[in-house]
Order: C-alpha cells, then sequence, then structure tokens
C-alpha cells in the first residue's frame, strides 16, 4: 500500500518536534480525516540577504501519510529561499515519497497547505513588525 519511502518517514521522521519563539506557523486539519498538521519554521537571511528557511520543525496527528508528509515537506524546505519553499507543490510532496494511494493525496495537500500557511504567517508578522 505505502512505498518505501512514506515508511521510513512514518517509522523515523525527519525534524519532528515544537518550536520554541517560531517566525512563522502553518496549522491546517481536514475534518473528515481528522488530520491535522502544525508547521513550524525560523527565517534567517543567507549571504546574499535572501530570506530563507533556517529551521524546520512539525507536529502532526494522523495517519501514516500524514506524519510521512509532513517529514518530506519539512526536507524539501529546510534551507530554501522563501520564494523557492512556496513553489513546494503536493505533486512535488508526493513525487519524494514514491507515490501515494489516491486515497491519501489529501495529505500531501495539507503538507503544501501548511508550510504556505507558516511563510504566510511569518510575511503577516514581518509587516505588522514595521
Amino acid at each position: 500500500m505505502y512505498s518505501k519511502k512514506v515508511m521510513e518517514h512514518f517509522q523515523k521522521p525527519h525534524n519532528y518536534g515544537r518550536m520554541k519563539n517560531p517566525d512563522g506557523v502553518g496549522c491546517v486539519g481536514n475534518p473528515q480525516c481528522g488530520d491535522v498538521m502544525k508547521l513550524y519554521i525560523k527565517v534567517w537571511k543567507n549571504k546574499k540577504g535572501e530570506e530563507i528557511i533556517k529551521d524546520i520543525l512539525f507536529e502532526t496527528f494522523g495517519c501514516a501519510a500524514a506524519i510521512s508528509t509532513s517529514s518530506v515537506v519539512t526536507d524539501l524546505a529546510k534551507g530554501k529561499t522563501l520564494k523557492e519553499a512556496l513553489k513546494i507543490d503536493n505533486k512535488k510532496i508526493v513525487e519524494s515519497l514514491g507515490g501515494l494511494p489516491l486515497i491519501k493525496i489529501h495529505c500531501s495537500v495539507l503538507g503544501a497547505d501548511a508550510l504556505k500557511k507558516a511563510i504566510q504567517g511569518y510575511q503577516s508578522k514581518k509587516k505588522d513588525d514595521k
């Protein structure tokens, strides 16, 4: 049912945990299946002055696909500029996991949405600080 990559991320998720003082938080859920994802980001400027995702953590309550999706999103986004991270979509997530059953594709959408919300939360907070 699940690819080897999905099972690896489920059994040993990358970047799992709660972040103290995050720069942005994205929280999404699917009321039909009960999955809830919370993604935290820390943003820094690289040598070029571009804002990058320096650190990223997640907490997810859900199935193997939801946890694996959250884990792989953190791998895909870490070290990327915000502009690059915003281009991470559910297709890239599914591809990175070696596929997902059709009934679990919504988990990849949640992962992409949580990342976008975390970045938007950071950008909104930054505007409010000005």
